[in-house]
């Protein structure tokens, strides 16, 4: 479905962007990889996809708390590739604390990384996509992105601040040829969220499970973590012609949670 198409996964070393590029690399997408991670790892990963699905794949570690990084992400994009079709804006970070609490340099470490890079990954894109009449920007938003939680300042407000900034740029540019659109997960059994479990298990003295159970019944009422391969094909569904109506819009993949 996406041959020939050329994406750009951020914070793709691992959970969300990994599982994210390997759907795309499935489909056919040339990938260009971004994230943090030991060299032989990524390198492992990144030959293991082009080896699999027969794409083009290269990996750029550009800095997504650095503007002109992540603007230099998409213009060596386009020089590799000679072009770019879609943008997955994934890569993220998280700190809780109570707002009175929350260290300042944590809250601009996530905005930066959380909010600031889509806004410049998509400021940088957008040119080529408009001259391509064709363009998928997925912004890899949360639950968090429509409702809050205690101690979670800084990651809901940029997660907030991302499903604003996509309808502004699916507004922006509706009927040409580019959609800008929003994935809302819930809880995904990612390499971040085994930390929360982790800590949880360890502040409640009980076992991983019952932890991993307890944050699942207290958000998700299908009490099922979002599978990395359901994510993908919602993204990819974005990607395809049948979307080609859909911009500007939040999709929620969350069990439930925000439902309630």
């Amino acid at each position: 479905m996406l041959k020939g198409k050329v994406a750009i996964v951020t914070g793709s070393t691992s959970g969300i962007g990994l599982g994210i590029a390997k759907e795309l690399g499935k489909l056919g997408a040339g990938l260009v990889l971004n994230g943090f991670g030991e060299a032989g790892a990524i390198e492992a990963l990144r030959s293991g996809i082009e080896r699999e699905h027969g794409v083009r794949v290269v990996y750029d570690g550009a800095d997504m708390a650095q503007g002109e990084a992540v603007r230099g992400l998409v213009a060596g994009t386009i020089e590799k590739f000679g072009r770019l079709d879609i943008l997955v804006n994934n890569a993220g970070i998280q700190f809780t604390a109570p707002v009175e609490e929350f260290p300042i340099a944590r809250w601009d470490a996530i905005l930066k990384i959380n909010l600031s890079a889509a806004f410049h990954g998509i400021a940088a894109a957008v040119p080529q996509m408009r001259k391509q009449r064709w363009g998928r920007i997925i912004n890899i938003a949360s639950a968090h992105g429509l409702v809050g939680s205690t101690h979670k300042a800084g990651y809901v407000a940029a997660k907030h601040g991302l499903v604003g900034l996509t309808k502004v740029v699916g507004l922006e540019t509706a009927g040409s040829g580019v959609t800008c659109n929003a994935v809302c997960p819930g809880w995904v059994r990612t390499p971040l969220v085994e930390r929360q479990i982790a800590d949880l298990a360890a502040e409640k003295r009980i076992s991983q499970e019952e932890a991993a159970n307890g944050l699942l019944a207290e958000k998700q009422p299908s009490l099922e973590f979002v599978a990395l391969e359901q994510l993908g094909g919602a993204v990819a569904f974005l990607c395809s012609d049948a979307a080609e109506q859909i911009t500007g819009t939040a999709i929620s993949i969350d069990g439930g949670w925000t439902a309630q």
